[in-house]
């Protein structure tokens, strides 16, 4: 195969007789292993012998005739190359065997990704938003970027993050919705992966306060059906393309990804509030469910073979103002997608019509006045749309079974975080 030059950092070494064993972390999840033996290369046995864990080289080398390593690639070196050596002992070990608390992974993940299982965690994501604008380039959207220092927000409340702006106060933009509505003035299918930037003072393993989404809108829709097919058919495609394009990554974590079939299940509002009750979980028939109710309602789906299932149908007390209205008033074409009980995605069709729009943001307690810049969009011919945000954090943890959110993001923004 000839010589192949490749980069890294040592994140094992081990001396036998007179072999010394070196394990190279780099682009791809499992390491190089590169053997120097002294009798057949004694320059680079006696350059290997002093290198410490942690240093960063390259080496030239072809891959071993007999391949008898099994955590990685097996070369024999013919130049090696020493950048860097680490000036004191590594404060994680990169190799995984010591475990690391999850705020010492969470101070460190800039270094531990050295490590096989982080670094597969983070290809996968990557994966996933390669299989995102794949999915949608080849469906006829287009990507956009919309503003994420605002004026108002798409939810308003004390959910915003305060941003002195010149002489005018603005706000981190809550999610791209306004805007990405806007754009059905002019555009039929559009999407943004994009930061959201919320201020709950949450706690969990399943919030943080900056996180990503992958938001989609889509223009002269004929019902809300045509939101969720584009959703369920997202879904399925990244999860197929990361258990085609990542099995290196998924046999790392251990993971066996279980590809969904489409349709995914639909479920109504007060059919999922009379299921939870029928179990004895106390639930409101106009407010959104809690974490609480939403992990109950996983486990029962699940025993009914529903890893993925939509919740239709919200109350319009519990809904965004730009939510479309069913015919009585009382229920919305809000939906969510959750994946074994975890809220993933949030979307629905939008109201179009300006005077209701007008009249909406009056009932929820907002000043159309402060929407003017939003609601102008609406009156030179709007058409039927809808869309969602799916969550690039929820979905890597439910795909890969990680216990906390913290886990699916390289550098956490949460109420106690603020570096690294």
């Amino acid at each position: 195969m000839g010589l192949k030059r490749i980069c890294g950092w040592i994140i094992r070494k081990k001396a036998i007789g007179r072999v010394v064993i070196i394990e190279v972390s780099s682009d791809r999840v499992k390491p190089y292993v590169v053997v120097l033996k002294e009798e057949r290369e004694p320059e680079l046995y006696a350059v290997g012998k002093e290198l410490d864990v942690g240093t960063a080289l390259c080496f030239e080398g072809e891959e071993a005739q007999e391949q008898k390593s099994v955590r990685g690639i097996e070369y024999v070196a013919r130049k090696i190359e020493v950048y860097a050596k680490p000036i004191e002992p590594l404060p994680v070990d990169t190799m995984g065997k010591v475990p690391a608390l999850l705020d010492t992974r969470i101070k460190y993940r800039w270094l531990l990704v050295r490590n096989p299982v982080e670094k597969a965690i983070f290809r996968v994501r990557s994966a996933m938003l390669a299989a995102a604008r794949e999915y949608l380039s080849s469906n006829g959207f287009t990507e956009v970027q919309t503003p994420k220092i605002v004026a108002a927000g798409a939810e308003g409340g004390a959910t915003l993050f305060r941003v002195q702006y010149f002489e005018n106060e603005a706000y981190l933009s809550q999610s791209p919705q306004l805007f990405k509505q806007m754009l059905m003035a002019g555009f039929t299918r559009v999407y943004e992966i994009t930061p959201y930037f919320r201020a709950e003072k949450y706690n969990t393993t399943r919030h943080l306060n900056e996180s990503w989404g992958i938001d989609v809108e889509q223009g002269f829709i004929n019902s809300l059906e045509d939101v969720l097919n584009t959703l369920e058919n997202l879904v399925a495609y990244i999860i197929d393309y990361v258990s085609r394009n990542n099995a290196e990554e998924l046999e790392v974590l251990g993971v066996n990804l279980r590809k969904p079939s489409t349709p995914f299940k639909r479920l109504r509002f007060q059919e999922a509030v009379d299921i939870l009750r029928s179990e004895g979980i106390e639930v409101s028939d106009t407010e959104d469910l809690s974490d609480q109710a939403e992990k109950k309602l996983g486990e029962i789906m699940a025993e009914k073979g529903h890893d993925l299932y939509f919740i239709v149908g919200f109350p319009w007390s519990s809904t965004g103002f730009y939510y479309m209205r069913e015919e009585n008033g009382v229920y919305t074409r809000k939906f969510d997608l959750d994946y074994r009980g975890l809220e993933i995605a949030s979307g629905g069709q939008r109201e179009h019509r300006y005077e209701r729009l007008v009249e909406a943001l009056r009932e929820k307690g907002l000043n159309p006045a402060s929407f003017d810049f939003y609601l102008e969009a609406f009156k030179y011919g709007m058409p039927p749309h809808g869309g969602f945000g799916l969550g690039v954090e929820r979905l890597l943890m439910r795909m890969l079974g990680l216990e906390n959110v913290r886990e699916a993001i390289l550098f956490v923004r949460d109420r106690v975080r603020l570096v690294p």
